[in-house]
């Protein structure tokens, strides 16, 4: 056993604690002594790394998994100058510290949990790259050129210039299939970081993913969760963004942020070329017929991006309106019509209120059990504390919120969210007991843990009550249960036989996994490739095992080279931008990136 394993007397104040792990643990990795680096973990510990050492997105567990890690990318990392960038605290014998420190490509950020044994959980997540740093505050352009110069371009014509030549006389290094919040987003930082890069989008503008929904839709999550890179949202913005107010602001973003953005431009196939290391990307823009070759593609279709439609008998027969919930055009044209909504989570309810608020005779189809949690009590207990004007007064900022939220592992968060959602249902106990009563199949999730767990883990089974729940306690909106067995030309048929006159069917089915795009314009075999995207591994509904400790290929090297996913909610379109675009730019530059723990492919969709 080597000297640094000896562990002193514990020291006498959480700053010393902070500081004494940190000295020892760079000791350890300076003297390249992996058993005595993970000594100092306790035996049940888990370390998150963000790309600053792995080059990947990836949770390891235990000493076991620190030495793995660590045996596997040390050399090549070089890690140095460990130091807390705020005094330590300590709470219920846990001490937390705010940490950064340097690696031969980058600069780096984390968050440190102490326990008596060691280190509890380690966050470490690359920041910025050396010599590759962003142009901001003290970096920032000039933006003119003083003196005189003699057949001088402006800043329009060169954008101009730009525009007309990439994707022709120019290839793009990425190009980013889908221009929505997530495309916007990863764009930004790409341009940010000078990676020639090509977001491209089907629609007329940028925003009209959210601009041609269902017009009553607003977004669930409140404004400090929302913030794109760069630029937050002003502070008069409303707390709930109708969809046309996000719409706008994304196009707005876009010019802002001079995203490389082709508009009417739909790829029919992508295909990889293995000798060339390059995508062959063929394009319809807007008739025209462009081939691009970049070395890297992102999808970035959206995590809700690829509808599933159910196929019933009798469709073909249903004489009345009938669609998924993403191409629902709103309740005005059904007033006084019987409609009939399959499905019971966000949009089944957010269509149901709009419809009945408009005069229709509304039926929801429950096909399985729902989480449901009041908007209010979401925002006070399970995100004041992190996003909100709270914290914000708490010293709370946007980055630290999001790095104290990716610092606490997938494997142990129930054991922080199960408390919270402990508190909401006695909080809203009445209202639980009224959904209840009227029929509404309620859950916790498999384990008690709520809503933020069911969407890490399959990214569907809840609703955020903003109103709809109201009327479907007081039997304004009306239940049925089951599954649908068929239509014919007026009704809806359930399994058990009961049959649901209906004028329109809205099947809010939810979406299928990103890879599904994949095989659409890649192939099914580089689909299957690559395997499903989204959920943990959790072995709890629709999250079959075995455990991943990360999300599914999401943000991060996949099993086919040069493709990548990149979607989720707008808090993760900010946040894991960052990564992906840093392991974007890594590659651009021609630095090493040696990924440590690629991921396994054991689900195709």
């Amino acid at each position: 056993m080597t000297q640094t394993v000896d562990r002193p007397a514990r020291a006498g104040t959480p700053q010393a604690r902070a500081e004494d792990w940190l000295a020892r643990f760079e000791a350890a990795l300076a003297a390249r002594d992996i058993e005595a680096a993970s000594a100092l973990f306790a035996v049940d510990s888990y370390w998150r790394d963000l790309v600053s050492f792995t080059w990947n997105l990836k949770t390891v567990e235990g000493r076991d998994g620190v030495a793995s890690l660590l045996g596997g990318c040390l050399e090549a990392t070089g890690p140095s100058g460990f130091r807390t960038t705020e005094p330590a605290t300590e709470a219920d014998g846990v001490t937390e510290a705010w940490i950064e420190f340097e690696t031969a490509a980058g600069r780096a950020k984390g968050h440190l949990r102490l326990k008596e044994e060691g280190a509890w959980t380690l966050l470490t997540s690359l920041r910025e790259l050396k010599g590759f740093e962003e142009s901001q505050r003290e970096r920032r352009p000039k933006g003119v050129e003083h003196g005189v110069v003699r057949g001088r371009r402006s800043w329009a014509e060169k954008r101009a210039e730009e525009q007309e030549t990439l994707g022709y006389d120019r290839q793009p290094y990425v190009v980013v299939i889908g221009g929505g919040q997530g495309g916007i987003a990863l764009g930004a930082r790409l341009r940010q970081l000078g990676v020639p890069s090509l977001v491209v989008e089907r629609n007329d503008r940028p925003g009209d993913s959210w601009r041609k929904r269902y017009k009553n839709l607003c977004l669930h999550d409140p404004v400090w969760y929302d913030h794109l890179p760069y630029l937050p949202f002003p502070e008069n913005w409303p707390v709930f963004a109708p969809k046309d107010k996000i719409a706008d602001w994304l196009e707005m973003y876009t010019r802002l942020m001079e995203v490389p953005y082709w508009t009417r431009s739909a790829v029919t196939s992508a295909v990889w070329d293995d000798d060339a290391k390059q995508w062959h990307v063929t394009v319809d823009r807007d008739g025209e017929q462009v081939v691009l070759t970049p070395r890297h593609v992102v999808f970035a279709t959206g995590m809700s991006g690829k509808p599933n439609l159910p196929s019933f008998p009798g469709m073909d027969e249903f004489e009345g309106d009938q669609h998924h919930s993403s191409q629902h055009p709103g309740p005005d044209a059904y007033a006084g019509k019987k409609a009939v909504v399959v499905g019971s989570n966000n949009s089944a309810h957010d269509i149901c209120a709009a419809l009945w608020e408009h005069g229709a005779d509304v039926t929801m189809v429950q096909r399985s059990s729902t989480h449901i949690v009041k908007s209010d009590s979401l925002m006070d207990l399970g995100l004041g504390d992190l996003y909100s004007e709270r914290a914000l007064a708490a010293g709370v900022t946007t980055e630290k919120a999001d790095l104290i939220f990716a610092s606490i592992p997938y494997r142990i968060m129930p054991e922080f969210q199960i408390p919270v959602y402990q508190a909401i249902h006695e909080r809203d106990k009445d209202f639980y007991a009224r959904l209840e009563a009227a029929g509404f199949k309620h859950d916790w999730g498999d384990d008690g843990s709520g809503l933020f767990m069911k969407y890490l883990r399959r990214g569907s089974g809840y609703y955020i009550d903003v109103g709809a729940s109201e009327l479907v306690a007081n039997g304004s909106i009306k239940l049925a249960h089951g599954q649908v067995d068929r239509l014919t030309a007026n009704s809806v048929v359930l399994s058990d036989g009961t049959e649901l006159e209906a004028d329109v069917v809205v099947y809010a089915t939810g979406y299928g996994s990103m890879n599904g795009w994949v095989a659409d314009l890649a192939g099914q075999e580089t689909a299957d490739k690559v395997g499903k995207c989204w959920g943990l591994g959790s072995e709890t509904t629709k999250d079959p095992g075995p455990w991943e400790g990360e999300q599914r290929n999401m943000w991060k090297p996949t099993q086919q080279e040069g493709l990548w996913f990149h979607g989720g909610n707008l808090h993760q379109s900010r946040h894991y931008s960052l990564y992906l675009a840093l392991q974007l730019k890594a590659r651009f530059e021609g630095l090493e990136t040696p990924v440590y723990g690629l991921q396994d492919v054991h689900h195709l969709s």
